[in-house]
């Protein structure tokens, strides 16, 4: 895809939870991304994006908490360490982008549970990993499980006065992940990286009267390669590209 970008269809989950306090809020698993910006274009229904952001709460918002409403025709995006949680106010539909070929839903990201459960990684998969070859059912209530339990550290930082919580947060995410971004390195420079040279190299031919890999033009399209996983937002279809 352009530029490394990867792209999924989003439905948000329309499951409620007891938060705020009162009242009965249907959405997705708050968590953030360490390496990733990503962007949301909705195609349709109504919702909100609620952020939480480190940098918020040094400029004085409270609690660096933020709502973004979002309606069909809305295009929102953030940058890595924004600990976002999708709200579905009404068929929340959404075609999510993501940075890097889409690293944000194949490992950066983690999700905001209760700080016993990020001391390392195998604690922390036990509680979030969806079996692929789980039954339906079984995968919804995990997914509807690790949500919930999202929640409760999401709760936890909304409500914290001051930086130290968020920033305990970023220095346990980013412990976590650590294991892992060799992976992420090589994706990155298969993808983006690789996106970037070659459009340098493109313009360099181009100043040299050089235009030989416009002979190189090609056309691709692709359909979904699965519907209707659980993610951590929502059911995904998802392309494999």
């Amino acid at each position: 895809m352009p530029g490394g970008v990867a792209v999924s269809h989003l439905s948000v989950y329309d499951w409620p939870a007891e938060v705020d306090g009162a009242g009965r809020v249907c959405g997705g698993t708050p968590h953030m991304h360490l390496t990733c910006s990503e962007g949301y274009v909705v195609t349709g229904g109504r919702g909100a994006v609620q952020t939480l952001t480190l940098s918020g709460v040094m400029s004085g918002t409270a609690s660096g908490y933020e709502v973004t409403p979002l309606a069909a025709g809305t295009v929102a995006w953030f940058t890595p360490g924004t600990i976002h949680r999708l709200v579905n106010e009404g068929d929340l539909r959404i075609t999510v982008l993501m940075q890097n070929s889409g690293l944000p839903e194949a490992g950066d990201a983690v999700l905001t549970l209760p700080p016993r459960y990020l001391t390392d990684p195998e604690t922390y998969a036990a509680v979030t990993v969806i079996p692929a070859d789980a039954p339906e059912a079984e995968q919804e209530r995990i997914a509807r499980a690790r949500r919930d339990l999202a929640l409760e550290g999401y709760e936890a930082l909304r409500s914290a006065e001051g930086p130290e919580a968020l920033a305990a947060f970023h220095r346990a995410a980013a412990a976590l992940v650590r294991p892992r971004l060799a992976e992420w390195r090589e994706r990155w420079e298969r993808g983006a990286r690789a996106a970037a040279a070659a459009t340098g190299e493109q313009l360099d031919r181009l100043d040299r009267g050089d235009f030989s890999h416009l002979a190189d033009a090609a056309v691709r399209a692709e359909q979904p390669s699965a519907y209707g996983k659980f993610g951590m937002c929502g059911r995904l279809d998802v392309y494999d590209v």
